[in-house]
């Protein structure tokens, strides 16, 4: 006999949320992204067009994660049983790498201008980048509107922080430059910025090849799960327990648990159920029950 518990939410207004605040956010880095490649060629500051080239992979990135929102919102079908919600997983895998190949390639020029600085329109650098420090705030608070528990747009929303922290080095660096001709400052605010890019990079990388590979979610504890599913009065086995992430924030899980001949399957199953969303927000549950003669009672523990 298998059970079903099926968690139906609506995610409407997490969709139609998610889609506004990710197209204002993209409207706005496209349109300053091409003000700073501007602004960076004509005051030959890498500061500037380091945060242009990852405005640049910003645009990009939040332009698929938009795409990537409203394909997640179609319908499931038979041959994509689950809809199109884990397309919002591969947007933001995609996301990561950007950012990983982008961080790498401010790294690579910036340490070749430590030892060779160029001069750097300060003035205009400063104006520049304080203006994107507007900009990169206004996008952050457009996406902090939309749902954080989703991967996809938190991803997208690392992405305006690494720019909005670019701003800031990029400030720092003409103020220096500015008030004590220390050129140097430009490529080491570059560098700086970089290596938290790197960092942001590698999570979110990370935590979508951890869905994509069908992890369980971080904070379910499996062997826990499974102790306590043991305890339910009747179960003597518990089997083929699988717990992985449908998409960030969509969570399933499938197991078998083998009862006695003579107890109450209805029982044990709305128990085994209650138990198992102790453990977290399911959307989708299955458990199978099995019986198998009262004298046999494995319990199997990993």
């Amino acid at each position: 006999m298998a059970g079903h518990d099926h968690h139906e939410h609506d995610h409407h207004h997490h969709h139609t949320t998610n889609q506004r605040a990710l197209f204002w956010a993209f409207l706005l880095i496209a349109t300053f992204m091409i003000v700073e490649v501007v602004g960076g060629l004509w005051t030959n500051s890498l500061a500037l067009l380091s945060d242009a080239g990852h405005m640049l992979s910003d645009a990009a990135a939040l332009g698929l994660s938009f795409l990537a929102v409203r394909f997640g919102a179609r319908q499931a079908t038979p041959d994509r049983t689950f809809g199109y919600r884990r397309f919002e997983i591969l947007a933001a895998f995609v996301n990561g790498l950007t950012l990983l190949v982008i961080s790498i390639y401010i790294i690579i020029e910036a340490y070749k201008r430590l030892f060779a600085p160029p001069e750097i329109m300060s003035e205009g650098m400063l104006v520049i980048a304080v203006v994107g420090l507007i900009v990169n705030i206004l996008a952050a608070w457009i996406l902090m509107r939309g749902e954080q528990d989703n991967l996809n747009v938190r991803s997208a929303l690392l992405h305006v922080f690494g720019d909005l922290l670019g701003s800031v080095g990029a400030i720092t660096a003409a103020l220096l430059i500015l008030l004590f001709g220390w050129t140097l400052a430009d490529a080491i605010a570059s560098l700086f910025v970089a290596v938290l890019i790197l960092i942001s990079g590698f999570r979110v990388t990370r935590d979508a090849v951890h869905i994509l590979m069908e992890g369980a979610p971080h904070e379910v504890d499996v062997v826990a799960m499974q102790r306590d599913l043991l305890t339910v009065t009747g179960v003597n086995e518990v089997h083929d327990l699988h717990v992985w992430s449908i998409t960030s924030n969509e969570y399933a899980v499938t197991c078998h648990v083998l009862i006695d001949e003579t107890t109450d399957d209805q029982a044990v199953l709305h128990d085994v159920t209650n138990r198992i969303n102790r453990f977290g927000a399911f959307e989708r549950s299955t458990v199978q029950i099995e019986r198998a003669p009262a004298c046999c009672k494995e319990r199997t523990i990993w």
